[in-house]
């Protein structure tokens, strides 16, 4: 069955492709083949991983607190801060977050028994539950994405990406956070 070039996302990288061959021609192909697929690579997976997230009953702002609590390492707490900067986002943004997940029972908020001032988000079993599900549906997915290639191609391939954004943020060192928008 052919699918619609209007759909297609071959056949649009490849429209988009000649597009700047034509309006640009000193820019290397190669380069713009790369980066425009990674490009849309990109999105199409944010948006695979939105949908994965919303069928498990967990929104993306939400995992990504579950990550930055377990990236910590055991016993996977940080203070609302520390959190704020992991996440590059406003106390009062975090505030918001972590009210949803303690009433969903991901986390949990407490006052530190050795500074009563200080706050303790904490992931629950429940959140380290749903922390592991996440994961695994991502690992089938991602799996699905990279079978047609061979071990040696995934290595190529992780060295080569991982090198592209050595680069990007050793000439954007700005790039890590978030946009405004």
């Amino acid at each position: 069955m052919e699918q619609d070039p209007a759909t297609d996302p071959v056949s649009e990288l490849e429209t988009h492709l000649a597009a700047f061959q034509r309006e640009f021609p000193e820019i290397d192909p190669q380069v713009e083949a790369i980066v425009a697929a990674l490009f849309r690579l990109h999105r199409r997976m944010d948006v695979a991983y939105g949908r994965q997230l919303t069928a498990l009953g967990i929104s993306n702002a939400e995992w990504e607190v579950l990550r930055t609590l377990v990236v910590a390492g055991r016993p996977y707490r940080l203070g609302p801060g520390e959190l704020a900067r992991s996440l590059g986002l406003t106390a009062a943004a975090v505030t918001h977050r972590v009210d949803r997940m303690v009433t969903d029972g991901l986390v949990t908020r407490s006052r530190d028994e050795n500074n009563r001032v200080r706050v303790i988000i904490e992931l629950t079993d429940a959140g380290r539950e749903m922390w592991d599900l996440v994961v695994r549906e991502a690992a089938r997915f991602e799996a699905g994405l990279l079978q047609d290639l061979g071990s040696g191609e995934r290595a190529a391939l992780a060295d080569g990406l991982r090198r592209m954004l050595e680069r990007v943020e050793e000439t954007q060192p700005d790039a890590a956070g978030r946009t405004e928008g």
